[in-house]
């Protein structure tokens, strides 16, 4: 059994307790509002037993409903906003319209059950919330916010009794009070199962952090739309990206890094859809590892002195610009090959030419990350890789 199902089971348990408590105590003391308290803790019974039956219902998956029945537990919580309504309107009936007949010799026993009934529709609304919280669950959200309202129409009731004890009218003031409190959090809670009903957008600040994860990715160019809903305690989420990957295995594969980081840091991901597109270029920028000579190829990527960089038409291959760089960590002592692969990545580099390759290296996993293509040349100078590309072909 789910935790939020023994939880379900458990606030069935305690409202039959308060049921209890209050049906005593109503009995014993003649309070007509304890009498309409009663009633009200056993609408509370049937709100809980509806919260379970959506959590049980929510979990199922058919033909008919590929995407489980998730908003199941929405359509509970607003149903369960309309029980605590009705509480408004029991608390309001019970202090202007009920009169009261008390037995003043019971009022001490009658004040210190409603405390009492009090404290454990406190502690446990609190233990609910949190759970809730904890596993993403509206129904028992708005359970824990419905029986909360149990303690606020409770201190109602104790108004009266203390009223009655000291002589005193307070219980009209007291409901005007709780009503409002009452009929807050059942807007609240039906306001937030209608938006997820009708497929309102994620919170702010979810979507925020699936952006900022897509984005994190070097090889992603551009996010053409994101959206997120609701269904139940599950996110479903959808992105439609640009990568800069021409291989369909490797486009495959970053999609799925990004769907495990998402998974990782968003809770209750049920669904992740990623239509990717790769980048279309009219242009891409090559660089080449080059001798002092500014003409040979480097066989030390990370120590060659120069590098050249050419900017080429991807329809012909016809070179537009090319300039000669110095290499600006050819003295460091350590890293400088990791270093280099990053400085050129901030040039946005697409091709490295190298006489070697860099497999098992630092620049290969800077470079394969960041989809840069690395090819070996057989050629060993700069002429001759470009006149291949005067000729009409790359390496």
């Amino acid at each position: 059994m789910e935790q939020k199902e023994k939880i379900g089971f458990f606030s069935i348990g305690i409202n039959l307790l308060l049921v209890g408590i209050k049906g005593l105590l109503a009995y014993l003391s003649g309070s007509v509002a304890l009498v309409a308290d009663t009633i009200h803790s056993l609408t509370d019974v049937i709100s809980s037993i509806t919260v379970l039956a959506g959590i049980k219902i929510s979990k199922r998956r058919s033909k008919n409903f590929p995407y489980g029945l998730y908003k199941v537990e929405n359509f509970v919580s607003m149903f369960t906003s309309i029980f605590i309504f009705f509480a408004g309107y029991e608390i309001v009936k019970t202090v202007f319209f009920e009169p009261f007949s008390l037995k003043t010799e019971y009022l001490p026993y009658a004040m210190g059950g409603v405390l009492l009934t009090m404290g454990i529709t406190f502690a446990f609304s609190r233990y609910e919330l949190r759970q809730g919280e904890a596993i993403g669950s509206p129904s028992l959200i708005a359970d824990a916010k419905h029986i909360r309202t149990d303690m606020l129409s409770s201190s109602v009731i104790l108004a009266g009794l203390m009223g009655a004890w000291f002589g005193l009218d307070l219980d009209k003031i007291a409901a005007i009070l709780v009503v409002l409190l009452v009929f807050k959090a059942g807007a609240g809670i039906f306001i937030d199962a209608f938006r997820v009903l009708l497929d309102a957008s994620l919170d702010f600040e979810t979507m925020d952090c699936v952006k900022t994860i897509i984005l994190k990715d070097p090889r992603v160019v551009l996010i053409n739309s994101l959206r997120g809903r609701n269904s139940g305690q599950y996110k479903f989420i959808e992105a439609d990206i640009v990568i800069k990957a021409k291989n369909l295995e490797k486009a495959s594969a970053i999609t799925r890094k990004i769907e495990s980081e998402i998974r990782e840091q968003v809770s209750h991901v049920d669904h992740i859809l990623i239509h990717y597109e790769p980048q279309k270029k009219e242009t891409s920028t090559l660089a080449i590892p080059l001798m002092d000579d500014s003409r040979s190829l480097s066989e030390h990527f990370g120590d060659a002195p120069y590098f050249y960089l050419a900017c080429v038409r991807e329809r012909d291959d016809a070179i537009l610009s090319e300039a000669y760089h110095r290499n600006p960590f050819a003295g460091e002592e350590k890293g400088k090959g990791i270093k280099v692969s990053e400085w050129l990545l901030e040039k946005s580099i697409d091709t490295i030419y190298t006489p070697k390759g860099f497999k098992g290296k630092g620049p290969g996993y800077v470079f394969s990350d960041a989809g840069v293509d690395v090819i070996v040349a057989d050629d060993r100078s700069l002429k001759e890789i470009q006149r291949s590309f005067q000729e009409g072909g790359r390496l």
